[in-house]
């Protein structure tokens, strides 16, 4: 991709002595604690991609390390990836586990490699008594009938990244050249939505831009009738801030574009999709542990296997600095269990103790969470800080609670 390879070279921070690198796991394990096992498996079978999005964490922020990747995840990793996600199924006497395939762009990857590794892995852990989910992410160019009636085979769920109207998405979904994909995005999403293939539609991701109508980006969403909708903050931190987050001011951009899509879809006679975001700060605020990274404190249980077999952490960590999702463990030496030693794994599971001191005192610090992980990396703290989001998180929660305790004093006052 010419207009990535044009970037500098990536200025490579040192992390030794910030949080979480300063984290004892051997002192957590002494007073009790156990990490929690793995049960998401992120497996990148594809390092490159066909769009050139402008807002894209792997490509276009500070880990670079893509470049170093294969392009194709091989079948020894394949085999070997499998292996390891039974070990593990095995040991923690796992039920069920959820395997993500993921890129760059998963489809370049061509039909073959997906069909051996959804088999390869299915078939290791049925030996072992574990059932695998599977899921693809994708951009939805490629997204054609010969790849549906695979996923229909394989029962892969399907998820596409769309950021709304046409002007919205092409803000940032574009082509090497500067042309949008909407169009081509669409056109799959009617394929995918239509005749036999809608069961196997997960969802739609939208990345916000503030500078588009939030009321008509959740309606064009909502023309493809997906059974959820996950809404992303831009990733950014201190160091990098995300675009229109000043982190020196008080002002909530994101939660003002967020708020009239949370009023309009709380409101809603008939639900109209499930809005991941919204529904896991109301389970947060009425007691129930949050699934998603994105918000509260429940443990991260995810990993990240690269094409050439390298364990990572979360893969939005690349917008942190060079090397931030590294654990220099490999598949082909080593087991999940001994990443759940790795400090970074590890500060993702401690809940509020990962927390800075701000955030502790926070009355809305259990819902919260300190926000998603990698939006809290600063030069100065690492990781243990607030969310660079702090101002609008705190904006968006104390709506919910708001409409949530009106809601109740309602029903009680009727009761």
């Amino acid at each position: 991709m010419p207009h990535l390879l044009e970037k500098p070279e990536p200025k490579i921070l040192s992390a030794e002595n910030v949080f979480p690198a300063t984290l004892d796991v051997a002192e957590l394990l002494a007073s009790g604690w156990r990490p929690f096992a793995f049960r998401q498996f992120i497996l990148k079978i594809h390092s490159r991609c066909d769009l050139a999005c402008r807002h894209c964490y792997i490509y276009e922020m500070a880990d670079q390390s893509w470049r170093a990747q294969p392009r194709r995840m091989s079948e020894a990793i394949v085999q070997r990836t499998a292996q390891r996600i039974a070990e593990h199924a095995l040991a923690h006497e796992l039920a069920e586990v959820e395997v993500i395939l993921h890129g760059g762009e998963p489809l370049l990857a061509g039909p073959e490699l997906i069909s051996h590794a959804v088999r390869t892995i299915r078939g290791a852990a049925a030996d072992v008594g574990t059932r695998v989910h599977v899921g693809v992410q994708t951009n939805g160019l490629r997204l054609d009938e010969a790849y549906l009636r695979l996923f229909g085979d394989l029962e892969i769920r399907v998820g596409v990244s769309l950021d709304g109207y046409e002007a919205a998405h092409d803000r940032h979904r574009l082509f090497t050249g500067g042309k949008g994909s909407h169009a081509m995005v669409a056109a799959s999403l009617r394929r995918l939505t239509a005749g036999p293939f809608h069961h196997l539609f997960s969802g739609l991701l939208c990345t916000i831009d503030v500078r588009n109508d939030p009321l008509a980006t959740y309606d064009a969403l909502l023309e493809f009738d997906p059974p959820a909708v996950d809404f992303l903050l831009p990733h950014g931190n201190w160091l990098t801030p995300p675009p229109f987050r000043d982190p020196g001011s008080a002002a909530t951009p994101y939660a003002d574009w967020l708020l009239p899509i949370f009023d309009r879809w709380y409101g809603a006679a008939v639900e109209e999709t499930e809005i991941r975001f919204f529904n896991e700060i109301v389970r947060l605020l009425t007691g129930r542990a949050s699934r998603t990274e994105a918000i509260g404190l429940s443990p991260a249980r995810m990993v990240v296997i690269e094409t050439d077999g390298s364990i990572e952490q979360s893969d939005i960590l690349k917008s942190s600095y060079h090397g931030a999702p590294a654990t220099l463990l490999h598949v082909l030496r080593d087991s999940f269990d001994t990443v759940l030693g790795h400090p970074s794994i590890a500060a993702r599971q401690i809940g509020e103790l990962a927390l800075a001191p701000v955030c502790r005192a926070c009355d809305l610090r259990s819902v919260c969470g300190g926000g998603l992980y990698p939006h809290r990396y600063s030069e100065t703290h690492g990781f243990l800080g607030p969310s660079v989001y702090c101002p609008d998180l705190y904006r968006l929660i104390d709506h919910i609670r708001a409409r949530l305790v009106r809601d109740v004093a309602r029903l009680k006052g009727n009761a």
